[in-house]
Parts: structure tokens; sequence; C-alpha cells
């Protein structure tokens, strides 16, 4: 995503827990709650915050261990982490998420987009919640229409290369979301 954004002419970081597996040098390790917090006391300001929070607790796939995960918590930290992000002291604001239980907790998605319409030629139904930003416009609709990501076999793996974005659907953030003020 944020190469797209660079490649594209602007500043473009990633935030998360975890080390990048791409340019670190573009790359933020830390809790994007603390990085948000920091940019407050500092008064420095986001152009943009295209979030991804985690979706193991969230998701509608994975409905049948909604009723574990409410007993333990996890759900609520997960919902929580989601509305704290909605809510951060951005103008331009994208969370992307599968389709889950956020659409009634917190309120239904602006849009939902699929990877074939932005040149990849699968299915996979992602959820965005907007603030300050325009729908995006399918950018190069493909008719062959694949399951892939849904019959992914079990793996270790497996969860980082669902959650993978597709590199149309970057393009596509980048041009659309930059290219007049919006």
């Amino acid at each position: 995503m944020t190469k797209a954004f660079r490649d594209n002419g602007h500043e473009a970081y990633s935030c998360d827990v975890l080390p990048t597996e791409g340019n670190p040098d573009w790359h933020i390790q830390d809790d994007v709650l603390n990085v948000l917090a920091q940019s407050v006391l500092k008064k420095e300001k986001f152009d943009v915050m295209i979030a991804f929070p985690p979706c193991t607790h969230l998701a509608v796939s994975g409905a049948r261990w909604f009723k574990d995960k409410k007993e333990d918590g996890r759900q609520q930290e997960a919902i929580n982490f989601f509305l704290t992000l909605a809510g951060a002291p951005c103008k331009k604001i994208a969370i992307e998420n599968p389709i889950g239980i956020m659409s009634t907790i917190y309120r239904k998605p602006d849009q939902i987009i699929q990877p074939w319409m932005f040149g990849h030629g699968e299915t996979k139904a992602t959820c965005l919640w907007l603030k300050g930003l325009p729908k995006l416009n399918p950018s190069n609709i493909v008719s062959g229409r694949d399951t892939r990501i849904h019959r992914m076999p079990p793996s270790k793996d497996r969860s980082k290369l669902r959650s993978i974005t597709y590199k149309g659907i970057a393009e596509a953030m980048s041009t659309q979301w930059t290219e007049k003020e919006v």
C-alpha cells in the first residue's frame, strides 16, 4: 500500500507492531495508537490514514467462534481498536476489513470492493469505511472470478496471505485519493 503511494509521489509510511517485509526506512514498528497519540502531542497531522485493523475477531468468516471471543474479551478489544481508529484525529480515513460485525456495531461500510474491480481475477469482498474520502471507482474490471482466497487451505501463513492488499486496489487508492484535493 505505502509503496503505491510513494510511487505516486507521496510520503507514505506503514505502521505495525510487526516488522515490515518492505523497506524498513518507510516503516514505523510500533502500536499505531502510540503513533497517533504522539502526533496529537506534537501537533503533527497525517493527511490520510488507511487502516487495516486485524479482522480475526470481527469477520463473519469466524462467526462460529464469536461466543468464545465475546466471553474472553477478544472481540470487544478488536471492536474498541477499530472504533479508536475510526475516531483518529485525521480528516481523511479509510478503514478496510472483510464483511463482519462492524457493519452493525459501528455502521454499514461506505463501499464494498472486490479485487476483480481493480485488475485481479478473484473474489474477496472488502468493506471500506470512509471519512473525507470518495468511494473508489473500479479501474480495471476483469471477468475471471476465482474464489482462491476463500478456498485457501490452512497453513502457518494463511492469515498473512489472506490479508495481502492487491496491487490494483493500492494503486487505485493512491491515484484516486490523491489526484485532486478530496
